[in-house]
């Protein structure tokens, strides 16, 4: 492979100075740093210096982690607080602007290897002495994210490779996710390579409140964009996507050759299984406490069953096949007809012949928001469970070519799909108890072969199932205080340093620490602005209240509306007098 000539990699224009090394720190990619101008240089900044590594000049970047005042005005002269800080530096006689030193600490994070297309860690510490320099605007947007960023895209006309000169707003298939938290705004956009976390999954975790949903919203929005045009099929159990019609009569979402996104939505009313798509364990995890014998002959009756060439067949026709197996007086055949009847018959979810076709459910462009808010926690799981094995099994039959196989009568689905869940902790829940878990451990784990993807949104980390969020391979961090929670993240999210976890409970509504494949490293940002209305805003209780109360107050009380017609209303006073 040929090598290009990375040597001469730039950051492109230099940034402020701001500091100089001071010394080695405790780690071994670690060093104090002595500046004067704490605004400048704040925790989680992006620092930049020149190190020669096997002759070759390179610029390392490092991450601010830490700071502590070295030096400033004596504690005895600050002991009143009506006197000002200048004050004191006059009385004492000094420059007010020379009082404060401050002693950072940063970690290296490398030098970005146009050859690796990711960085690279030079195992050389600066010397105490070297200047120091914020990483310039242009070179961060280029090289935080996992954009694979080559010598070929960072060539300049003169033939200079310049990180800085590479326009990732050009390029086709990212997110837009908001820009540097530490910079000004709009300074460092970032730009989520779409095609990562589509394949390897994702997790947007944060406390209620803290702008997960609102999150979820821009990142659906950036999918559906002309130059994406994803299959994107939502699980909303609480109704949170309204919104994203908004996005058919949008400009911005609309293409040069006609695209407009298409935005689908399904309600419990046309959303219906059909009962052979079920199996043996999705009916035992619905029906009430079965006994061990009563799960022998269910299993054997519905095996017998699925072996049959229709799949139009119910409940009567699997409780008269039990009998043919074991009696019309069997005891245990008995106990099931009450528990079938009562958990799959008078569901109307569950029908002997109608199942959602799975064209009206995803497509490319298209975003299918499946409104599930009416239904229980056990039908939503249900519904999930049914819905992503088919979509699974449609997809390993396109990735196998099963199409050209004459007697493979299944669905095939030729795109790759991305399917998101609201609420994740419902449908893979930590404690195993849920039908959809086992088809979304099989979808983490082994759909990035067969362009099966999915998005895991929660307030509680802890009770997803951790194979689940294992293997997440994005993850939109936010505002998360339960120390179980920050636990989890810690124990099941890879990317998740201590760096991370350190920023969580200070982060505000709307940052993000995003880490993991989409990224070379982690970064906080603060997320964008979302094109269509959020859905998910907090009910404005006291307002509400209020209204409610003003319009009890304006009806007619219990007493005063009890005119029965034949006069004016007699109220409370005659009524007790009638007594």
């Amino acid at each position: 492979m040929s090598t290009p000539p990375s040597s001469s990699t730039t950051t492109g224009s230099n940034g402020d100075l701001i500091g100089t090394v001071a010394g080695p720190g405790d780690g071994p990619n670690e060093f104090f740093i002595v500046t004067p101008d704490e605004q400048a240089v704040k925790t989680g900044e992006f620092i930049t210096y020149s190190v020669t590594v096997e002759g070759t000049p390179r610029d390392v970047i490092a991450r601010v982690t830490n700071r502590e005042q070295a030096r400033g005005l004596p504690e005895t002269f600050m002991a009143d607080p009506h006197v000002a800080p200048e004050a004191v530096a006059g009385t004492l006689g000094v420059p007010t602007e020379d009082i404060d030193l401050y002693r950072l600490e940063a970690t290296v994070i490398g030098f970005y290897d146009t050859n690796m297309e990711t960085f690279s860690n030079p195992r050389q510490l600066p010397r105490p002495g070297t200047q120091l320099r914020t990483a310039p605007d242009a070179m961060l947007e280029a090289v935080l994210p996992n954009l694979g960023v080559g010598a070929a895209d960072a060539r300049t006309e003169s033939g200079v490779v310049t990180l800085s000169s590479v326009d990732v707003t050009a390029r086709d298939g990212l997110a837009h996710m908001g820009w540097l938290l530490n910079r000004e705004t709009g300074a460092v956009d970032l730009h989520v390579p779409i095609d990562e976390f589509a394949a390897t999954h994702l997790a947007i975790l944060a406390s209620t409140g803290s702008g997960k949903s609102y999150t979820a919203g821009v990142l659906m929005e950036e999918m559906m964009k002309p130059d994406v045009r994803a299959s994107l099929l939502v699980f909303d159990p609480h109704g949170e996507y309204g919104s994203l019609s908004e996005m058919r009569g949008e400009d911005m979402f609309a293409g040069e050759d006609g695209y407009r996104p298409e935005v689908e939505y399904f309600t419990p009313e046309n959303l219906r299984i059909r009962i052979s798509e079920l199996s043996v364990g999705d009916v035992m995890a619905v029906l009430d406490n079965p006994s061990d014998r009563m799960q022998e002959r269910l299993a054997e009756g519905w095996r017998t069953m699925q072996q049959r060439e229709s799949r139009t067949w119910g409940v009567d026709e699997l409780l008269d096949e039990m009998r043919n197996q074991y009696g019309t007086d069997d005891a245990s055949v008995g106990a099931l007809e009450w528990r079938l009847r009562r958990s799959i018959q008078r569901n109307e979810l569950f029908t002997t012949d109608m199942n959602v076709p799975l064209d009206d459910l995803v497509a490319p462009g298209r975003c299918t928001v499946l409104q599930m808010d009416t239904l229980s926690r056990r039908d939503q799981q249900m519904i999930a469970t049914v819905l992503l094995r088919r979509l699974y099994q449609a997809r390993l039959a396109a990735v196998r070519e099963r199409g050209d196989d004459p007697n493979f009568d299944g669905d095939i689905i030729e795109f790759p799909l991305f399917s998101l869940f609201e609420e994740g902790h419902r449908f893979a829940p930590a404690t195993g108890d849920a039908p959809s878990l086992g088809i979304m451990r099989t979808i983490t784990s082994e759909g990035r072969k067969f362009g099966f993807g999915l998005g895991i949104i929660s307030q509680r980390p802890s009770k997803i199932d951790q194979d689940v969020l294992s293997q997440c391979g994005t993850q939109v961090t936010m505002k998360i205080q339960n120390p179980t929670d920050q636990k989890a993240i810690e124990s099941s999210v890879e990317a998740a340093g201590e760096d991370v976890l350190r920023e969580l409970p200070g982060l505000t509504p709307g940052q993000a620490v995003v880490s993991g494949d989409a990224m070379n490293t982690p970064v906080l940002i603060q997320v964008r602005q979302r094109h269509t209305q959020h859905g998910a805003d907090s009910i404005p209780a006291t307002e509400e209240w209020r209204t409610a109360h003003e319009q009890r107050q304006e009806q007619p009380t219990r007493s005063e509306g009890a005119d029965m017609g034949g006069g004016d209303s007699s109220g409370e006073v005659d009524l007790l007098g009638d007594r």
